[in-house]
């Protein structure tokens, strides 16, 4: 499998820009993004973990803890796909760099 730090390198990335922007830009819908980045993250992370058990849904705790929220979710999806049997999650973790990435753009970060 490839290396996950490519995906926990992007999520940092987009999780330092959300914690240094003001909340002026986290009101016009930066935070809204990253949340919603996060809850996606987290709900792929628990289906990998456990196919057979319904997500959670990641609460919204605020404007300012929204990168801790995303670094949480991309550290334990990129712990899950790096410890997945060889070969197994390489698609996932492709799609899940693809959306850090697009997200990131969307917010305008």
């Amino acid at each position: 499998m490839r290396d996950t730090s490519e995906l926990t390198a992007a999520v940092e990335r987009f999780a330092g820009r959300l914690r240094a922007a003001p909340q002026s830009r986290l009101r016009q819908g930066a935070a809204a993004e990253g949340l919603a980045l996060a809850r996606e993250l987290a709900v792929r992370a628990q289906r990998a973990e456990d196919p057979d058990r319904e997500p959670r849904a990641m609460p919204e705790a605020g404007l300012f803890t929204v990168g801790d929220q995303l670094t949480v979710a991309g550290n334990d999806l990129a712990e899950i796909l790096r410890t997945a049997p060889a070969g197994s999650r390489e698609e996932e973790l492709d799609e899940a760099v693809r959306l850090v990435r697009e997200a990131m753009e969307r917010s305008g970060l």
